[in-house]
């Protein structure tokens, strides 16, 4: 097979969907746009947001599958992986310094896309057959949006999402791990695939629940070793750390990136790669994530729209940048290897640790934190592959869709990483479009049921009972309770005026 006549096509796809007139402005301009709609909600709420998906974890009472705590760490599971470690290196070795700023400015509009797909994915939800909660754009968009401009936008939107789950979600995670374990260990890359392969189907078989008891022991534990040991780095390093976060801001607009080049063309590899790898970082706007909260154990969609919300703010204001810090106030950006190249996006992330911490301690935090989190990683983009496979030839397409994806997760670990993260960022533009466009679509109907809610309840304190009490009669909020009926995702329940 010809892996480079393949790469340049998808490239070039790539860079049509990622460049400068198409999805940066399209996904910044959406972020933005409900930011302002929302009344900068994702800066107002975000103490009591983790008050609640954090500390709380849990609506007492609510109808669900999985708590509030467990869907925000499937979403962090699906999130916090290769783009928190590979995916920051790449961004800086390509775009500069500066593409952390633009990740930053993603992931900061971004909260209130992440909360707007949250708040829809449980808004829509249904029950299917099997008595499992089913939403997410594949839903909200078609009952969300009434006639065939909705219902095209759904099936687009479940169509592209299948194609990315084996990108974003699959062989760009188990890539990383396979060539970091092999460099660390000396393990073969098709061993770890083998091992990864049947570990991954272990976990699928027991559906949302077993993934959601996984991650939330998995990935909250890995994220704490993590950033405390970039911390600990970053102290060592404290006299740099200035000069990097000046040197962060100022390359945002001058451009000074590691690849060269005119100033204006620098400045626009910062943009794009920082914007694009910071949604493959923080998936917001992408959609994704609606479909974990869907599942979550909720008294009303705004307060799990807000718990989703921190996951952006979790994994890009805090993991990517400390990520981001660590490579730029150790000098790694910019460094070579024996050969004169430049070192590898996949292997710069392990460099920078171990060149603050002793011995070989920082290539094993960041190998261990790489193998969890892309581990993780893929257990939640199964889920998100297997509402949409449910949504497009129902049930009966889950459990085969399940043992393609982890037989896919071996041919990840064995194929070229370049190609890989091409094809990754080609499908999560396609999948990020119809999400957008519905989402800008329900805005109104977003921020008339936000205020409505916050209204009573600013906190994120009000019982079952109290948030009965300022619901009742209120347009869909029937709707939305009778879609905790089994089978109702099979039934036509249009609610777009609620």
């Amino acid at each position: 097979m010809n892996f480079d006549a393949i790469e340049e096509w998808l490239g070039t796809i790539s860079g049509f969907v990622w460049g400068p007139f198409f999805l940066i402005p399209l996904l910044l301009g959406t972020g933005l746009y409900l930011t302002i709609r929302l009344g900068g909600l994702q800066f107002l709420k975000l103490g009591a947001a983790l008050n609640l998906g954090i500390l709380r974890r849990k609506d007492p009472d609510a109808s669900g599958d999985i708590s509030q705590f467990q869907a925000l760490t499937t979403a962090l599971a699906a999130t916090v992986g290769t783009g928190n470690i590979v995916g920051v290196a790449t961004a800086l070795s390509i775009g500069g310094p500066g593409a952390l700023f633009w990740m930053w400015i993603t992931g900061l509009v971004g909260m209130a896309s992440k909360y707007t797909e949250a708040y829809l994915g449980v808004r829509f939800r249904r029950t299917d057959a099997a008595g499992e909660k089913s939403g997410g754009p594949q839903q909200y968009l078609e009952h969300g949006i009434k006639g065939p401009v909705g219902k095209v936008l759904a099936i687009s939107f479940a169509i592209f999402a299948l194609l990315a789950c084996f990108g974003i979600g699959n062989m760009t995670q188990g890539n990383a791990i396979a060539e970091n374990v092999q460099n660390t260990v000396g393990v073969p890359t098709w061993i770890t695939g083998a091992v990864l392969t049947v570990l991954v189907l272990v976990v699928l078989v027991g559906g949302i629940k077993s993934i959601g008891r996984v991650t939330a022991g998995v990935v909250p534990f890995m994220i704490v070793l993590y950033v405390v040991a970039a911390v600990v780095i970053l102290l060592i390093n404290i006299s740099e750390v200035p000069a990097a976060i000046a040197l962060i801001f100022t390359d945002a607009f001058t451009g000074t990136s590691a690849v060269g080049g005119f100033a204006g063309s620098a400045i626009m590899l910062a943009v794009q790669f920082g914007v694009a790898r910071g949604l493959f970082s923080n998936e917001s706007g992408l959609g994704s994530a609606a479909i974990a909260s869907a599942a979550a154990q909720t008294t009303h969609p705004v307060r799990q729209g807000l718990v989703s919300m921190t996951q952006t703010f979790i994994d890009t204001i805090i993991v990517v940048t400390c990520t981001g810090l660590v490579i730029i106030s150790t000098g790694v950006w910019q460094a070579t290897d024996a050969a004169g190249e430049q070192i590898s996006a996949g292997l710069m992330t392990g460099e920078a640790f171990a060149t603050a911490l002793p011995g070989e301690w920082g290539h094993w935090i960041v190998t261990l934190g790489l193998v969890f989190f892309a581990f993780s990683t893929i257990l939640g983009w199964a889920y998100y592959g297997e509402r949409n496979v449910d949504r497009l030839v129902g049930r009966k397409g889950v459990m085969p869709f399940r043992v393609l994806f982890a037989v896919i997760v071996f041919i990840g670990c064995t194929v070229p990483l370049s190609l890989v993260w091409t094809f990754a960022d080609a499908m999560n533009g396609f999948m990020a479009v119809p999400n957008l466009i519905g989402m800008i679509i329900l805005s109104g109907l977003v921020a008339r049921e936000t205020r409505h809610y916050l209204k009573h309840d600013p906190k994120l304190v009000a019982s079952k009972e109290e948030v009965e009490a300022f619901m009742s009669g209120r347009p869909g909020w029937d709707d939305w309770k009778a879609g905790d009926r089994v089978g109702s995702s099979h039934e036509s329940h249009h609610a777009g005026g609620s």
